[in-house]
């Protein structure tokens, strides 16, 4: 393959490498009516409550509507994600999520907002064939060297955990309930993606918020030659198993009202 003569990218991409992480949220631009909540009794139940994402993500929060959970509160953990990356994937996802949830919770609980009744967080690394916790690219240089190496590689994979929490209607200890789940998925890059085409997307600057340097969901699906395991899951946000979460949550959360309502009985 002949060598790709490399040209210093425009000066103000949208978005760079430096001004990616502090980019201001924007209100969807998605046309057309939200679509309905799923008629479903615990979900019903929270409809109209606080329901917050954890997270800055507009892909989470675009997933999360396509279930009807569109009114949501967007506050995103301020804490800095310091765990180390000699721990398993599995765990680091997990614990990274569970910090999220746990420092958002803690800090809304007692909000003049009002109490929240859900609180869904969650975390996504792209993991090397060498089992390397993939960041976001660093710069220009980085981004294409980390879409070759995931290019040249057999496969990867990527993990996310998502945590949901909301609080118990009594106050049996330690006063809410959280449930978590990590899911994985298997990614193929084409190995005839061409250097050119690295380099041109790597300019477009879709994947440059993006750990593992690529989105799926955009144009980043060029690069992609298949899946084994949920797509919704590399996008960010695997939904069934979040719904199966938040069904979990609050049920523990009736459970715990039927036990109280029960002792009280038998008084």
């Amino acid at each position: 393959m002949a060598d790709v003569k490399y040209t210093p990218a425009p000066l103000e991409p949208p978005p760079s490498y430096e001004t990616t992480a502090s980019i201001p949220l924007k209100p969807s631009t998605t046309k057309g009516p939200l679509p309905r909540a799923l008629d479903l009794p615990l979900l019903s139940s929270v409809q109209g409550r606080r329901i917050i994402l954890a997270s800055a993500s507009p892909r989470r929060r675009q997933l999360l509507a396509q279930i009807g959970l569109s009114n949501l509160s967007v506050i995103p953990s301020t804490v800095p994600e310091a765990f180390s990356k000699t721990l398993s994937p599995f765990e680091y996802v997990l614990q990274t999520a569970t910090q999220k949830a746990m420092t958002v919770y803690s800090s809304q609980i007692d909000s003049p907002d009002g109490e929240p009744a859900l609180v869904i967080a969650a975390d996504t690394v792209v993991v090397s064939p060498r089992g390397q916790i993939l960041e976001k690219p660093r710069s220009e240089a980085d981004h294409i060297a980390m879409l070759k190496g995931l290019r040249d590689s057999i496969s990867h994979k990527v993990y996310t955990a998502v945590v949901v929490m909301a609080p118990l209607s009594s106050a049996r200890d330690p006063g809410y309930a959280l449930e978590s789940t990590v899911e994985e998925t298997t990614v193929k890059f084409g190995r005839d993606i061409s250097d050119e085409l690295i380099l041109s997307y790597v300019r477009t600057r879709e994947g440059a918020d993006k750990a593992g340097g690529y989105g799926i969901q955009g144009i980043g699906a060029v690069l992609v030659e298949r899946i084994e395991g949920s797509f919704d899951n590399v996008v960010g946000l695997p939904l069934r198993p979040t719904l199966a979460l938040v069904e979990k949550v609050l049920r523990d959360d009736e459970d715990v009202r039927d036990e109280f309502a029960e002792a009280e009985e038998e008084e």
